[in-house]
């Protein structure tokens, strides 16, 4: 399992760095900067301090990103110590980008020489004969990266003698709000582990705040959430034998995308905890078992997927008719919903395609038909059950399901074979249109959560 958290600049993804949010504190002195030497000629220069962590080579090297009128770039070595190769690279960027400023960045070379106490007079010697040389005229702004506020200080104190040059003696890069941190780290995780999210590793929005609190950067929180994520790794793959999925029929668009938005659909269906998450109130947030909650939505591999009541409406008819014969044409449609291609395990031979509600007589009938259905929801899982038997699977209507720690009924509960090893448990949610409200979903997905939560003995039985 390879997963990939980075807590440095240099190994963000690339596509990945052109997102990070810009630091307005440092933009604005940049700006600043750029107006003077419009004005006054010659160049400048920032020693800028920031704890390990905190964001200071994503701020700086990421300025021409925010900033279109600027070229940023990071100084090698040769260029730090000689000046002719500092004099042959600020030339060159130049004449590439003639009508841009220039953001030469020094990423904390002090800590990987010797004698650093007398790099800050010779650099900013450097500075001063750009200054009044060959360069006065090319618009450059440098920019030292440290985290050492007494050598930012000796930076600062260098220019003592052409105090035009430095734009700040004492600026400190604080990074991005520790309130957005975690927001910050689950997107991070997303992006560079193909869209997973970091709660399918059992760690959640939770205990990246808790681990922020004790962190003084957001780069040592990464680092701390990357640590916790080794410490789980190997006990993710204690999957159950059951899969358990919430199927909600709806009779409209608008109910269908309700359904939708707590599921991830091009990931068969599994429930999207984001979703879910950001619906729950703030008594939610603090009271619900989360952790439990979430632990069980893994181990049950969790699906909430809707089914449009038009590819019900032809074979749930007559419910008190147990005899009632199911014609071929409609068997076959309903073989083509969503849901059985997932309870079929015949997904992966399936080309997705959205669910989407047309407007037709069909739908109408079925729209009518379903609100009538809705006070008898037992009825209409027997016949659901009855439905997906005479599709070739094994399903029974109202199964107890029993462990040493809980019990709960399936609705719907179709049998494990040779090709398809997952036993399925089904909870049927037969609200009316009315009633299938975001607030029903998220109310009803915590239900389910917490009595299957119950069952594997995550959660005490109250």
């Amino acid at each position: 399992m390879n997963i990939n958290l980075p807590s440095r600049y240099e190994d963000l993804d690339t596509a990945y760095k052109g997102r990070l949010a810009p630091n307005q504190d440092l933009i604005t002195l940049v700006d600043r900067a750029y107006k003077s030497m419009k004005i006054s000629g010659g160049i400048r220069f920032l020693p800028l301090f920031g704890e390990s962590g905190s964001g200071k080579s994503s701020a700086s090297r990421e300025l021409s990103t925010h900033m279109p009128s600027v070229i940023s770039t990071v100084l090698e070595r040769p260029e730090i110590e000689t000046f002719e190769a500092l004099v042959e690279k600020i030339k060159f960027l130049n004449k590439t980008e003639p009508n841009k400023l220039i953001v030469a960045v020094i990423d904390q070379y002090e800590e990987n020489v010797q004698g650093k106490e007398r790099i800050p007079t010779q650099f900013v010697e450097h500075l001063s004969l750009l200054d009044r040389g060959d360069c006065k005229n090319i618009p450059v702004v440098f920019i030292w990266l440290t985290t050492s506020e007494q050598f930012r200080d000796m930076l600062a104190a260098a220019t003592s003698r052409n105090k035009r040059i430095l734009i700040s003696n004492n600026f400190e890069i604080k990074g991005p709000d520790s309130k957005s941190w975690a927001r910050i780290i689950e997107e991070t995780f997303s992006f560079h582990n193909m869209e997973k999210p970091l709660s399918d590793y059992q760690i959640i929005r939770d205990d990246i705040e808790e681990l922020a609190i004790r962190s003084s950067t957001i780069g040592e929180t990464i680092e701390k959430v990357a640590e916790k994520l080794g410490e789980g790794i190997d006990g993710l793959q204690n999957l159950s034998e059951y899969q358990v999925t919430l199927l909600w029929p709806v009779s409209d668009g608008l109910r269908n995308q309700r359904v939708m938005q707590f599921s991830k659909p091009r990931d068969e269906y599994r429930l999207n905890w984001e979703a879910w998450y950001i619906e729950l109130n703030d008594e939610d947030k603090r009271t619900l078992p989360l952790h439990e909650l979430n632990r069980a939505r893994l181990y049950f591999d969790f699906r909430v997927i809707p089914i449009r009541a038009a590819d019900l409406h032809k074979l749930c008819l007559e419910l008190d008719r147990d005899d009632r014969p199911l014609a071929k044409t409609f068997l076959d449609r309903f073989k083509n919903t969503h849901f059985f291609h997932i309870v079929s395990g015949n997904w992966q031979n399936y080309a997705y395609a959205p669910v989407r509600e047309r407007e037709s007589k069909r739908s109408d009938d079925a729209h009518a038909w379903y609100e009538t259905v809705t006070s008898t929801p037992t009825a209409l899982g027997k016949r659901i059950a009855k439905i997906i038997t005479s599709c070739g699977l094994a399903a029974k209507h109202e199964v107890d399901i029993k462990t040493i720690y809980s019990s709960v009924r399936a609705d719907i509960y179709i049998e494990n074979t040779e090709a398809n090893k997952l036993k399925r448990i089904i909870e049927l949610k037969a609200f009316s249109a009315e009633n299938t409200m975001p607030s029903t979903i998220k109310e009803q997905i915590k239900i389910t959560l917490r009595r299957h939560a119950q069952l594997a003995g995550f959660l005490q039985r109250q």
